[in-house]
């Protein structure tokens, strides 16, 4: 079961992510970066991920074990989010809530001190280790390490739905979604409280579409390593 957006509102459809079409609203928007540099960019990503992956395996599975141990299976959580051309994909994280209060829906979003995360999945979100199923996302091609955050569909800002608060919203849709992103980097990391707070994000969003280089995402990377050094991690 998807959520996608018709134009109007969010509706659950039976449909498989790869047979929905773009709806008009995004088609009708400014072109998103493309050539030879795009190109590298989406290769390069892509083999980092897989990389990644295949290194990672020992990580991987101590801390599939250490979820099963605490609260069970599933290990995975996923969760219906917008992907580029606002075509909904399923996200994938290592679950950090109790199983009976995964919020799907993304509709409310985890705070501090949240009562649904588990221990483990509190150590998880504060060092940004439940992101790394995402790197699965990058190799089919549904996201990429840098890029505008992938907010989940039904996301709410002050009882409201995103794109019902601010009609640019979707046009950070024109990209694939990223593990980190501008505006990461830049702050605006975790739950989205306000009106302003998700003004801020798209701008950031935004920016980061109408500057892109390799050399921004290069950037965006190496800023990454430090916010995680440093303990600043975006959720």
């Amino acid at each position: 079961m998807l959520t996608r957006f018709d134009g109007n509102s969010l509706t659950a459809c039976e449909i498989a992510p790869d047979t929905l079409e773009a709806p008009a609203w995004i088609l009708a928007a400014p072109k998103p970066p493309q050539g030879l540099s795009w190109t590298i960019k989406t290769v390069v990503e892509r083999f980092i991920a897989f990389a990644a992956l295949s290194g990672l395996v020992p990580l991987l599975v101590v801390i599939a074990a250490l979820i099963v141990l605490e609260s069970g299976r599933p290990v995975l959580f996923r969760q219906p989010r917008f992907g580029r051309n606002g075509i909904p994909f399923d996200v994938l994280k290592f679950r950090t809530m109790w199983t009976d209060l995964c919020d799907s829906t993304g509709a409310g979003q985890t705070g501090d001190a949240d009562p649904r995360v588990t221990r483990v999945g509190h150590f998880l979100r504060r060092t940004s280790l439940d992101e790394l199923p995402q790197l699965w996302n990058v190799l089919v091609g549904q996201m990429a390490l840098v890029g505008p955050r992938a907010h989940p569909c039904g996301m709410q800002v002050q009882g409201r739905l995103c794109e019902d608060l601010l009609p640019s919203y979707h046009e950070r849709h024109k990209v694939l979604p990223g593990i980190t992103g501008w505006a990461q980097v830049n702050g605006s990391r975790g739950a989205v409280k306000t009106e302003e707070m998700l003004q801020r994000r798209v701008a950031l969003d935004l920016e980061y579409i109408r500057t892109w280089s390799l050399w921004l995402d290069l950037k965006i990377l190496w800023r990454t390593v430090w916010v995680v050094l440093s303990g600043k991690l975006a959720q």
